[in-house]
């Protein structure tokens, strides 16, 4: 699934950041640049911090843990050390901080509900070795063309009559090099789709800064691309595109000022550094991304990872209650493999700061957790689903409080793509 065109993996949503605000940062009094070098820290430009703007020193007995917890706002500034820290937290006190950090920045009732649609399936040329799309893989998928815009449609209405308010559409394509009929088509999907009132969020693999402004003016929500695990890591699981060309298409989306949803897929044989090194990239980004998917991997029989065992829940807990507190603001989505996790683990996954699901009959190839179940899960745990583009769910009187006080600079800043050289 180049950018996540296969089966087993996706994960998408945000809801578009206000290109007024997110460049407005970009006027502080010191500009830094860095290039896209071997390690994810040299992906991103230093702060600007004014004069006037400077952090308070930290009391020498303060831990990582404790600083994030009185943050003010997403933080883009984090080590692997500090990361490395709050994920070794005791499970219980790090799920306690994560759902503390989930109340004070979003509405805790509420999860939003996402369905996924494959509109071209199968016949990618990438070899991501967990993905039943590739054509490298002998796992029995039939490639398909692209599908007529009326059975997007159909798709799309019974996702909303359901209750879902952001639809998704995966194409199984390395890039949108050359397909300008595609791509033509996509963005009329995405139109209709949009005057449906939902969120409308693709997966199509790379693109270019012009492809990305072209979705945009069509209207679409967001796009995914996932960085799928650690830098390190990420050459045992593909080999047909880099780290860096992920992240380039992520700067050219969120350039085109649409929402970045990107995440990664636990459970393809790494180690928990590799955990760490995921959210390390994800939360080092020059703006932290709008939805973060942490999918869990579902092994298709044929592909090199088809015999790899299930990963240890705790894991995936850890994970995503790391996630949340370092990534406040951003959306955190269970995303393919929910299917596998009973009422109780998906409840200590909503504790723990996850805020959003997949659901209806198809994660792109694989099974999802339909809507009459997800319904009953929600009321189960006393949930409801958020309204489309209902994206400030924080609490009231945390954001009052916060309209009060001055981000500092450690917390309240992120940096701008624009002082991130291109690749």
């Amino acid at each position: 699934m180049a950018s996540l065109p296969h089966s087993a993996i996706y994960g998408i949503s945000r809801a578009s950041l206000s290109r007024s605000s997110y460049f407005a940062r970009s006027t502080l009094s010191i500009t830094a640049k860095a290039t896209f070098k071997s390690d994810a820290s040299q992906n991103l430009a230093a702060v600007a911090v004014p004069e006037d703007h400077q952090p308070t020193p930290t009391p020498s007995n303060e831990t990582v843990l404790e600083r994030a917890l009185k943050a003010s706002g997403p933080r883009n500034t984090w080590t692997r050390e500090e990361i490395q820290e709050i994920y070794e937290t005791p499970l219980m006190d790090l799920v306690y901080h994560a759902s503390t950090v989930h109340r004070k920045f979003h509405d805790p009732s509420k999860i939003q509900l996402c369905t996924l649609l494959s509109i071209k399936t199968g016949g990618c040329t990438e070899d991501c070795s967990y993905c039943a799309q590739s054509s490298r893989h002998k796992t029995g998928l039939k490639a398909s063309k692209l599908v007529t815009l009326g059975s997007v449609l159909r798709a799309a209405r019974e996702a909303r009559d359901n209750g879902s308010t952001r639809f998704c559409m995966g194409a199984a394509w390395r890039d949108m090099h050359g397909r300008k009929s595609g791509l033509r088509d996509i963005k009329e999907m995405i139109t209709e789709v949009r005057g449906m009132g939902m969120e409308v969020c693709v997966t199509l693999g790379m693109v270019t800064d012009a492809q990305a402004r072209e979705l945009k003016d069509a209207g679409l929500t967001a796009y995914n691309h996932n960085v799928d695990t650690s830098r390190e890591f990420y050459p045992s699981v593909i080999t047909t595109r880099t780290y860096d060309e992920r992240l380039n298409t992520i700067s050219n989306v969120d350039q085109a000022g649409l929402s970045v949803c990107s995440g990664g897929i636990l459970g393809l044989g790494e180690a928990k550094e590799d955990h760490i090194g995921l959210l390390y990239t994800l939360s080092t980004l020059p703006s932290h991304p709008e939805s973060v998917p942490i999918n869990t991997l579902v092994p298709i029989p044929g592909t090199p990872l088809g015999d790899n065992k299930p990963i240890e829940f705790k894991s995936v807990l850890r994970t995503i209650a790391t996630a949340r507190i370092v990534m406040p603001k951003s959306v955190i989505r269970l995303a393919a493999g929910r299917i596998t996790l009973d009422d109780e683990k998906q409840g200590l996954c909503f504790m723990a700061g996850a805020n959003a699901v997949f659901t209806g009959e198809k994660m792109l190839t694989t099974d999802c957790s339909g809507w009459d179940e997800d319904k009953r899960l929600l009321d189960s745990w006393g949930l409801s689903p958020m309204k489309s583009f209902e994206k400030d769910n924080s609490n009231p009187t945390m954001a009052a409080e916060e309209q009060e006080e001055k981000p500092s600079a450690l917390f309240g800043t992120e940096r701008s793509f624009d002082s991130v050289s291109k690749i």
